[in-house]
């Protein structure tokens, strides 16, 4: 016998990418004029610390590394979620092409209902640590990111699969907007 929520999936909104909801999840990375700061005698633009990085455990040092996300398309289920205890975890898209974040709230080891938000072009991601997200989602074709994470000899992945099925049937009018971008090669 089918459970309930497998046939009928709960639809999740998805939201603009923006500090204030992010916060509880960790930090937006992007070229912000407030951080900016001339380097290399006035040649170049460095933008400054632009995210909290977390590294624990012994041994512990940071990876840099590209993962190439495969473009995921719409309908698209969100079954499961992931946390890493021991660090942070950075997504930076080197392609100028939004991708979508789904985090959830913590509650007692066990993470609540979901929530989606679409990072624009030019936006990237850190999941503070034990932050419950999906796996990484590149939107409708293959994408590179630049990835930062924490090395070390403690397992630093946990997942949970909830008894529910979780759907993003659509990007609303946030999509739209990107789509014509892409349209006039913007």
């Amino acid at each position: 016998m089918q459970k309930k929520n497998d046939v009928f999936p709960i639809e999740l909104a998805v939201h603009p990418l923006e500090k204030n909801s992010f916060a509880p999840f960790g930090d937006i990375i992007f070229a912000d004029p407030a951080r900016m700061r001339f380097i290399n005698n006035g040649t170049t633009k460095r933008y400054h610390d632009l995210c909290q990085v977390e590294i624990y455990g012994k041994a512990a040092s940071i990876l840099i590394n590209i993962f190439r996300g495969t473009g995921f398309s719409l309908p698209l289920d969100i079954t499961m979620v992931e946390r890493h205890p021991y660090g942070s975890q950075a997504f930076f898209p080197l392609d100028q092409r939004p991708f979508l974040v789904v985090v959830a709230q913590d509650n007692n080891d066990a993470p609540q209902t979901p929530q989606a938000f679409l990072a624009q072009p030019g936006q990237g991601i850190n999941y503070r640590s034990n932050t419950w997200h999906h796996p990484l989602l590149a939107l409708d074709k293959t994408t590179d990111f630049l990835v930062m994470d924490r090395k070390g000899p403690e397992n630093n992945l946990e997942e949970y699969f909830y008894d529910t099925t979780y759907r993003i049937s659509n990007f609303n009018c946030y999509r739209r907007v990107i789509r014509n971008q892409w349209k006039n090669g913007q």
